[in-house]
């Protein structure tokens, strides 16, 4: 880690930096779940074709997309796919919104704040922060603040706020400019090299593996558990 004085500000990626997660969207078990939900919302589709409306919308989007990197989101797929299943009147897009949580909570098989990455946090609680993720606030941003980790943020970036996703720059010179700070005093923390290191690095900033980031923290643990003996 370069001298702390000489930064400034800190960018981190959410999943697998921050929270550790699994889901399965792939399984029938996900929409099944969604599909009975949505009965006693007025929206009648097969888990099955839940599925594939889901799947062949999302791939619209992207396909159609002039970004080079694009992203969806979530809610406004779901928030189509109720309209056109209702079975009476609904708010479509507040059911939407629900939807989309639902959809998360159904295919999560794991999830939690990795403990190294709040000691790291709370080493650095002063330094202003921003999170740069490729994620949907409809339900990301509620998972940082169960776990936790939402506290330390100053600002948090989705991809879904923009319509494209990292590797894409403009994610981290968004970030830059609601930060104020000039891109050689800021550190970008993730697991992913293409999405949270490069393109960091080719904009001026710092940038560390977040496995980088554990180890300074393990072995400031270290010297402090001798200076005690």
């Amino acid at each position: 880690m370069p001298e702390v004085s000489l930064i400034k500000g800190m960018i981190f990626d959410c999943y697998s930096t921050l929270i550790d997660i699994q889901t399965d969207e792939s399984s029938f078990d996900t929409y099944d779940a969604v599909s009975k939900w949505l009965q006693y919302r007025g929206v009648k589709i097969d888990p099955s074709v839940l599925k594939e409306e889901y799947r062949n919308k999302a791939k619209y989007i992207v396909e159609s997309s002039a970004e080079s990197h694009p992203e969806i989101k979530v809610e406004e797929i779901f928030e189509s796919i109720c309209d056109e299943n209702s079975m009476w009147e609904i708010d479509a897009k507040e059911l939407g919104i629900e939807t989309s949580r639902v959809f998360r909570s159904s295919s999560l098989r794991r999830i939690g704040a990795y403990p190294q990455s709040l000691m790291f946090l709370e080493k650095y609680r002063d330094l202003p922060k921003c999170i740069v993720s490729n994620g949907q606030r409809v339900f990301s941003e509620l998972e940082l603040r169960f776990l936790g980790l939402h506290q330390y943020f100053d600002f948090i970036i989705f991809s879904s706020d923009v319509g494209y996703k990292k590797p894409d720059t403009r994610m981290f010179e968004r970030a830059l400019e609601i930060m104020g700070i000039e891109a050689h005093e800021v550190m970008s923390i993730g697991d992913t090299p293409e999405n949270d290191i490069f393109p960091p690095q080719e904009l001026g900033m710092q940038a560390m593996h977040i496995h980088d980031a554990w180890k300074e923290v393990e072995d400031t643990e270290k010297k402090d558990e001798n200076a005690e003996k």
